[in-house]
């Protein structure tokens, strides 16, 4: 009898967590990965990884904060059961990592160092200096290497995953990959296959993203029948380094650690920034949002970035967008203890000690929200069945994802140092379910006919040949790849206008009809780099139009999402009638506005264009509410919302015993 196997596509956090859990449970597992493992682009993450500890507790904290923080962070568009128990998980991770020896920063009595991320007012974020993420990849990759050694687990590194094995009745029975080397085509058959691929940033061109980052696996699997959903929420961190190649990221850790964001108040001030003095600055996060102040949540700070430097034409550059993020004031021993990962990749790409002089920095294209829809299934006390094969299955039967190529956790915005939680997270979760699954399978898919199999395989086979046969003469793939990240980064990045996306829905399906027909430089059968890539930029373009079809759609303003014809304003009263009358207001468009957009928009691929449809969110836990961080009138909001929610308890129990949602910031 054949042994069963769970295939899992990607070697990042995710990956590794769930090949880990998996081999715990007894199961075999086929790792593959686009690159060495140790080369995953978690490897890339550099600030921390959230939960809960000992510190913040004295102060006020636990796990239904860190929840809270996180769906409101997130404008409550994310199911808030997975959210609820990721955050219940979260201290028991940070523990596992650290048996597992990750080297965390510590105080100086031997406990964890922590530092503070945007959109909390807690230090909840455990750190490895400012490469946190290689940390971990190490600890789990040494903890699967293990396993390796011990026969549960078969790596393939240099697989480029192409598709979901599907049989006549929908379900998935295993992959055909491709040997980057090799060239070779070949399935591989699995009781369950698990892609936690990562983000899909090369669509647009340069991002903060590793350039292994195309988004096709989980394209792939969206062609296969799989459900994308939130795709248009695509996150822009507010402060990168431009590069001719890509964009690096400096990491929220900066300002975690004191960094503070300005610009001079004369436009393009020719004097060094040191020299500038303190009364000829303008700090205007600090200004602007005095609760959070540099820490406001990454959709905040990068609309306010953009807004100082193209709308109010303070940039520090006249030729080049761009503002200060200064450390100069901290102690240069203490940066280099915590910061000095990201302070020597400045201080390489840009010849500058930040140590010394203020960093440069504008946002740039970083995280997807959205990804392949997933389903869970709910405990009774609101968080999840630890188990349940629901949990991260897709929609097509025995598949599923994890990491962030899955939509579960983030809503319309994700938390700084939450994405780490929600790989490792992810993939723990995923693997008792996967357990019991196999265990109610009554046999293995490696006892299925050959036929199967070898049917998909042809398929790609075939695709892959016609590749290689075409004719001269054609488009260049890679101009076409550079044309698709232009219109992307221009339309669908920070703000975002119905005009200029209606528009850009009709260019990128022309893209995608010339990428079609272009041609190749290399038609070589051994290590084609060529083939690859074109593979991978026509697969980019199903997610491109989802990204464009679901922003345009949606007329709101949700988190990264940001259409101004649509945003809601500050107070601007000061009578207190009138004051009042405007927050009343507010509350109103705000209650219509949630009846309308607070669902999730779920999108499937027909062939040629995408379906889009929507789906209701769970927010039975915490009730949606206004999310403020500091706007102008927020505090007559909040006394008008929290009237309204006393009201509406009352009305619901009867007695008004319960006391109304409070407002982030209140707690």
């Amino acid at each position: 009898m054949a042994t069963k196997r769970v295939l899992i596509v990607g070697g990042g956090l995710a990956g590794l967590a769930a090949t880990m859990k998996l081999a715990e449970l007894g199961i075999d597992v086929d790792l593959m990965s686009l690159v060495p493992v140790k080369r995953s682009h978690s490897v890339c993450a550099q600030g921390g990884i959230n939960s809960v500890n000992d510190l913040t507790r004295q102060q006020g904290d636990d796990e239904w904060l860190h929840f809270d923080d996180t769906v409101y962070g997130g404008d409550f568009l994310q199911h808030q059961p997975p959210v609820k128990e990721m955050a219940y998980w979260g201290p028991k991770i940070i523990d596992l990592m650290d048996r597992l020896g990750v080297t965390f920063n510590r105080t100086p009595e031997g406990m964890l160092d922590r530092r503070r991320f945007g959109g909390t007012l807690f230090k909840r974020t455990a750190f490895a200096g400012a490469t946190t993420g290689q940390q971990l990849l190490y600890a789990l990759d040494e903890q699967v290497r293990r396993w390796e050694a011990a026969g549960k687990v078969k790596k393939y590194e240099y697989w480029d995953f192409l598709g979901p094995i599907l049989d006549d009745n929908g379900i998935c029975r295993g992959a055909v990959a491709q040997d980057l080397v090799s060239m070779e085509i070949r399935s591989f058959p699995a009781d369950a296959v698990v892609v936690g691929s990562g983000g899909p940033g090369l669509i647009y061109g340069r991002s903060t993203m590793s350039m292994a980052c195309t988004g096709s696996a989980a394209s792939r699997c969206f062609q296969s029948g799989g459900k994308y959903s939130n795709g248009e929420f695509i996150q822009v961190h507010p402060t990168a380094i431009p590069g001719a190649d890509k964009l690096r990221l400096m990491s929220e850790s900066a300002r975690g650690e004191g960094g503070r964001v300005w610009v001079p108040r004369t436009p393009q001030d020719p004097r060094e920034a040191v020299t500038i003095p303190e009364g000829e600055r303008f700090y205007f996060l600090e200004d602007r949002y005095p609760k959070y102040k540099n820490l406001v949540p990454r959709d905040i700070a990068t609309r306010e970035i953009f807004d100082i430097c193209v709308n109010e034409g303070l940039s520090v550059e006249k030729d080049r967008q761009c503002v200060y993020l200064d450390l100069t004031h901290i102690p240069r021993q203490e940066l280099d203890r915590k910061l000095g990962g990201i302070l020597g990749i400045y201080e390489k790409f840009q010849g500058v000690d930040p140590r010394t002089t203020p960093m440069k920095i504008f946002p740039a294209v970083h995280y997807s929200m959205g990804g392949l829809w997933v389903d869970y299934e709910r405990s009774s006390t609101g968080g999840l069945v630890v188990g349940s094969p629901k949990n991260h299955i897709t929609n097509v039967p025995n598949l599923y994802a994890i990491g962030e190529c899955d939509y579960q956790y983030h809503g319309a915005n994700r938390l700084g140092a939450n994405s780490l939680l929600s790989c490792i997270f992810s993939g723990l979760i995923v693997a008792p379910g996967l357990e019991n699954l196999l265990k109610g399978a009554k046999q293995a898919a490696a006892e299925l006919p050959s036929s199967l199999f070898e049917r998909s395989r042809k398929q790609h086979q075939s695709r892959h040949d016609a590749l290689l046969k075409r004719s001269g003469g054609g488009e260049n793939p890679y101009l076409i790849h550079q044309e698709l990240g232009d219109v992307m980064t221009k339309v669908a990045t920070v703000v975002r206008r119905n005009d200029q996306l209606q528009e850009a829905l009709g260019k990128v399906s022309d893209l995608y009809a010339r990428a079609k027909k272009c041609s190749l430089s290399d038609t070589g059968t051994w290590t084609n780099q060529n083939v690859v890539f074109t593979k991978a930029l026509l697969d980019m373009f199903p997610l491109a139009l989802t990204i464009l079809k679901g922003a345009l759609q949606r007329d709101e303003c949700r988190g990264a999402h940001f259409k101004p014809d649509f945003a809601f304003g500050s107070l601007t009263a000061t009578e207190p009638a009138e004051r009042r009358r405007q927050a009343e207001a507010w509350c109103d468009r705000f209650e219509a506005n949630n009846a309308k957009w607070l669902k999730s928009t779920v999108a499937q691929w027909t062939g040629d264009e995408v379906e889009i449809t929507y789906e209701e969110v769970d927010t039975s836990l915490i009730p949606p509410r206004p999310r403020l961080y500091g706007l102008v009138g927020a505090d007559d909001i909040e006394k008008v919302w929290n009237q309204r929610s006393a009201a509406r308890e009352t009305a619901q129990n009867g007695n008004g015993s319960t006391a109304p949602a409070k407002l982030a910031g209140a707690h």
